[in-house]
């Protein structure tokens, strides 16, 4: 009897342990991505639960901003290819117009996906849309940029606070606490822009690093390169640049190159064709981390969500900077300026967008 009892408990057991939900650590949604610490729900197992196939749409703020938001682009895609339970993957692009962004937002719902992943153009723009899609029983993701709502089911966010602090952190330590910095930042109006001055601004408090200029490259080339080119024929004497983003960082590069100058301390990130200046000209710079491969989180969060696993409504990305050592273990000189790292694209897609012509 005694032995019988035993193994209706032993049955008992595995059942329930086969039956268990998956709890929020058990899913990895990016190398680098944990769980914010202190209040943080949890959306609780089996709330989206739908068997798939499964539909899948994402609103992003504006695929060709930059290079880097293409990327993100691409590695939202692969990983939806990869992925055999996503019959189809809904990629709509903004273009930074908040109007545009609630239409897509409203196309998706009519069309009834099954989850939304959206990188919002500004911090209120989509809060709307996004309470809508939750009220109609489809999972909402946000990356790359918060909102003011909270009507979103999870998020994953790169710190851009903790971004900006990286860098301020690398200018401040390598001007011993003083001394005049340009500063070359985003998208005027982006959450994100906002938000990694405002951790450039922690950092300088109470030192003696001064801004004395203060402009908005919208994290493109070709504008910062014109911008950079204005700052230095007005005040070449600058000690160091901090700079919201890889391809301004380039630009000033190019600009200080250019005019046979000696390139100041400047913050950078992981760009492919920032690497190969940073290697080869060997200025003094840090490299704070923000993978495209966020792009591809959201939808490893769209998939646990709608599998019914359990998750918390935020998570923080927030890696440490990256110094010239770690740089040339990535750096691919057979790959064009255009790739960022790190990243999840196999490497036939890396060479399909990437390789150089």
């Amino acid at each position: 009897m005694r032995r019988i009892i035993q193994s209706i408990a032993a049955a008992v057991i595995a059942t329930t342990m086969w039956c268990a939900p998956s709890f929020a650590d058990d899913v990895s949604l990016l190398d680098g991505v944990t769980a914010r610490a202190g209040d943080n729900p949890t959306v609780e197992a089996g709330k989206f639960k739908k068997d798939p196939p499964w539909v899948i749409g994402m609103s992003h703020f504006g695929v060709n901003a930059n290079t880097w938001t293409v990327q993100v682009a691409h590695e939202a895609e692969a990983a939806a290819a990869k992925d055999k339970r996503i019959a189809k993957f809904i990629l709509l692009d903004a273009g930074f117009d908040q109007k545009k962004q609630v239409a897509d937002i409203e196309d998706l719902i009519a069309q009834k996906v099954d989850a939304i992943i959206v990188q919002p153009v500004t911090s209120t723009s989509a809060d709307a849309s996004i309470a809508k899609a939750v009220a109609a029983g489809i999972p909402v993701i946000v990356h790359t940029g918060r909102i003011e709502s909270d009507a979103f089911t999870t998020e994953i966010q790169g710190g851009a606070e903790h971004f900006g602090k990286v860098m301020g952190d690398f200018l401040v330590k390598e001007l011993g606490g003083k001394g005049n910095i340009w500063v070359l930042r985003g998208l005027a109006g982006h959450p994100e822009d906002t938000n990694r001055y405002n951790g450039l601004l922690q950092a300088l408090k109470g030192t003696d690093v001064k801004i004395i200029a203060e402009e908005h490259g919208d994290w493109q080339y070709d504008k910062a390169k014109k911008l950079c080119e204005t700052l230095y024929l007005n005040n070449p004497e600058v000690d160091g640049i901090w700079s919201s983003g890889a391809d301004m960082t380039r630009a000033c590069v190019d600009v200080f190159k250019q005019f046979g100058a000696k390139i100041p301390p400047i913050t950078g990130e992981g760009n492919n064709g920032f690497f190969g200046q940073w290697i080869a000209d060997g200025f003094k710079s840090i490299s704070a981390e923000y993978s495209p491969a966020q792009g591809a989180a959201g939808i490893r969060a769209a998939v646990a969500l709608l599998e019914g696993k359990e998750l918390k409504k935020h998570y923080d990305y927030n890696p440490p900077g990256w110094d010239i050592e770690k740089v040339k273990k990535y750096y691919r000189d057979d790959l064009s300026a255009n790739v960022w790292w790190p990243s999840e694209l196999p490497e036939d897609k890396l060479k399909e967008f990437y390789a150089k012509k």
